[in-house]
């Protein structure tokens, strides 16, 4: 389908996954599909808590992130993976109430960064770097974060959940928690409709299955929706590694990153990644093979990607 005509039908209340998925004849949920979705939506979740309501639920829910993390460490730096408009990640750093973290956030969807970019900026006053990638190819160092945190992120991607647990368990250095809809402790009418979205399910038996060490499984008790109850997922990884400030690498290849004002790029992998509107755009498939790159760039200032 054509997209402005995904768009309309977006508009009209149909579901843009369930199209996408009867189009590709596939049982699961796309990266397309994905991110068409989520994108065709951006601005929606900013403007949900203009309502009173809306905003007293996202602050307890926020709320209860928060006091997860600091049961757990206070950390230094943290990721929210799939952070969306920030509406969540704005909360949960303002309450835990630690000056100068390193805060990093990304999405699939360009749309919804460039929305975070701008409730960010006005709703946490730190600084955080955001960027548009991937779940399954992620554009950090192993151990780069003491917290990874997710917020109903991974739940649109049943059939991935091995890959998108390694993946997201190789970034952290602490812990990894999972804020996702708990499929295992949701009752009967909550399991059919994830099934029907196709969500994921099975984490802690799948990150048990992976060697990981899950401490804690419970329903969040906090839930707009009780047929989308959130469950928290606590996985500690006891990592040797020196971490260090968190810094893109190419995530093709695993090299260094330098930014430039125009663009990430890897002397390395000789792959080039844009910014849209001072966004880095570092999936897999947003690289540029670029290698008379440092013949022709004229500027070696560097810009920051900062809210």
């Amino acid at each position: 389908m054509h997209p402005h005509k995904l768009k309309q039908a977006y508009e009209s209340g149909k579901n843009i996954t369930g199209i996408l998925k009867q189009e590709s004849n596939s049982n699961e949920n796309s990266q397309i599909a994905i991110e068409t979705a989520y994108d065709l939506q951006a601005g929606s979740y900013v403007k949900a808590i203009e309502n009173r309501k809306s905003l007293h639920h996202k602050q307890k829910y926020a709320g209860a992130i928060a006091k997860e993390i600091l049961s757990l460490t206070r950390p230094a730096s943290i990721v929210e993976a799939g952070s969306g408009e920030g509406t969540t990640f704005s909360f949960v750093s303002n309450q835990l109430k630690i000056p100068k973290i390193v805060a990093h956030g990304f999405d699939i969807s360009w749309s919804r960064i460039a929305w975070c970019r701008h409730w960010m900026s006005t709703n946490w006053p730190e600084r955080c770097h955001l960027s548009v990638a991937s779940l399954d190819h992620l554009p950090y160092a192993d151990s780069s974060f003491d917290i990874v945190y997710t917020s109903h992120t991974i739940e649109p991607n049943g059939g991935k959940e091995l890959p998108l647990l390694q993946e997201l368990y190789r970034i952290t250095s602490r812990y990894l928690i999972l804020v996702e809809p708990g499929y295992e402790l949701a009752s009967e009418g909550a399991k059919e409709r994830m099934e029907s979205l196709g969500y994921f399910k099975g984490l802690p038996d799948n990150a048990a299955f992976l060697g990981m060490t899950v401490i804690d499984h419970k329903l969040l008790g906090i839930d707009a929706n009780p047929l989308n109850p959130s469950a928290i997922t606590i996985i500690e990884k006891n990592s040797d590694a020196t971490v260090k400030m968190p810094t893109f690498i190419c995530p093709n290849f695993g090299d260094d990153l330098l930014e430039y004002s125009d663009s990430f790029y890897s002397p390395m992998s000789l792959r080039a990644y844009p910014k849209i509107l001072g966004i880095p755009c570092l999936r897999r498939r947003d690289a540029v093979i670029a290698s008379a790159y440092d013949n022709f760039r004229l500027n070696h200032q560097s810009y920051s990607n900062e809210c």
